[in-house]
């Protein structure tokens, strides 16, 4: 793609970048078969070609987002998915990641929008916070019902139709400390603790810290970590996640008198993400590029760990498990086919479900902000699960977990619980 950006444009490293990313667009259109926007809308500017030309028209002329601009690159869901099927090599995780900050320092949205943000923002990495803000939802999940569909209103009525109908204790795993390895260390570990995943599943924790102590990690909840910065980066709110991100790097670094984890270890898949990106987000940071680049180069998703660990795995019983592969762990990590493996390595019967490349419609908070193109996706993917004849779904992403389970009438676990009760471990609570 030719672009016409001046020196001076050039002289901004994000203007830099995302040249470099626009010329690598040879217009083939290969994305709008993968794209689930573009799939469910049928408009080509709901495709990742249409919006890479809006993105570009704004970004090279210089000027402020307007309300089409906005309105399309909204409703992208940030699922990666055209990067899979790209035969050009068009990173669009950075370019719409750019584009994303500039609509929030150029547009002004509409008041009811600024506030959900806002409230999204403040709430969501906070587990205290979340955690009380859920106990509200349940007392008032009966007006879901009431509230229109349409409307400011809607994207209430969606979130009070998500909260879950019981909110678990607090798990004591996710208090900074390090749990001793069974046996002799085989690697020392930092486990990202994560936010909204503590609060509504701590038993995905529980399981992963059980499993690696079992397998010879030393495990550590460090001081001072917390949310990994996803949920605000993808909403254009760099400087709130770069803060958050900074504050990970910092804490993992201390861990070992200095020395840092071996590993950093990732159990929610677009956290993962995320956390393998803080290199590239703070390339141009004198002071954290090279630990960011060091936390990049040492972070796994669980399933990679466990899989470089190699257990003897067995299941208890014979299980047929639908894998829902959630996007950011094949698309963005490119690790579509190890958790897969691991569960049918470890015997239990796995399925692949139709149209396993397409989003389920969560990606962070996108369910919450966009809910109708959400709700035909989760119904899409809900379906395409059940009609394997799976007994359970396996996933290795929070959001996606909650997103199913919300629709599906069948219990949802992550990969992780799987391999752990191969191992030794419990059975899965949600499989009764």
């Amino acid at each position: 793609m030719q672009t016409t950006f001046t020196l001076a444009q050039l002289a901004d490293p994000a203007v830099r970048e995302s040249e470099t990313i626009l010329r690598k667009c040879v217009h083939c259109g290969f994305c709008t078969a993968t794209c689930p926007t573009y799939v469910l809308l049928g408009d080509e500017l709901d495709s990742p070609r249409g919006r890479i030309y809006l993105i570009k028209d704004m970004l090279e002329k210089g000027r402020a987002a307007d309300e089409r601009t906005v309105r399309h690159v909204d409703r992208c869901l940030s699922c990666l998915s055209c990067m899979t099927t790209c035969p050009s090599g068009v990173n669009y995780m950075h370019l719409v990641d750019h584009a994303r900050a500039h609509i929030e320092t150029t547009f002004v949205r509409p008041w009811h929008e600024r506030l959900l943000r806002s409230v999204l923002e403040f709430v969501l990495p906070s587990p205290a916070r979340f955690r009380l803000a859920l106990v509200g939802a349940l007392l008032a999940r009966p007006l879901a019902g009431v509230l229109p569909k349409t409307g400011p209103f809607a994207r209430l009525r969606a979130m009070l139709r998500m909260a879950p109908r019981a909110i678990p204790s607090p798990s004591p795993v996710d208090r900074p400390q390090i749990f001793a390895a069974q046996g002799p260390v085989r690697k020392r570990v930092a486990i990202l603790a994560g936010c909204a995943q503590q609060v509504l599943a701590p038993q995905i924790n529980e399981a992963t810290i059980r499993l690696l102590t079992r397998l010879g990690c030393e495990v550590a909840v460090a001081e001072g970590a917390g949310c990994c910065g996803a949920l605000v980066h993808h909403m254009g709110k760099t400087d709130a996640s770069h803060v958050a991100a900074a504050a990970n790097i910092r804490a993992w670094m201390r861990l070992w008198g200095g020395k840092g984890p071996d590993t950093v270890v990732v159990n929610a898949s677009g956290c993962g993400t995320t956390v393998k990106d803080y290199g590239f987000m703070f390339r141009e940071d004198a002071e954290l590029k090279d630990a960011a680049a060091e936390i990049s180069k040492r972070t796994r998703d669980v399933s990679e760990l466990v899989a470089e660990l190699a257990p003897s795995a067995k299941a208890p019983e014979r299980l047929v498990v639908a894998y829902h592969s959630a996007c950011s762990l094949q698309h963005g990590q490119k690790l579509g086919a190890l958790p897969r493996k691991l569960l049918a390595d470890a015997g239990f019967d796995v399925r692949d479900p139709a149209e396993g490349h397409l989003c389920c419609g969560s990606a962070g908070t996108y369910n919450l902000m966009q809910p109708d193109i959400a709700n035909a996706l989760q119904a899409r993917k809900v379906a395409n699960l059940k009609a394997t004849g799976a007994a359970a779904v396996a996933a290795g992403n929070i959001g996606c977990m909650a997103q199913i389970a919300s629709a599906a009438e069948l219990p949802v676990v992550h990969t992780v619980e799987l391999i752990d009760w191969a191992t030794g471990g419990p059975r899965p609570a949600a499989l009764g």
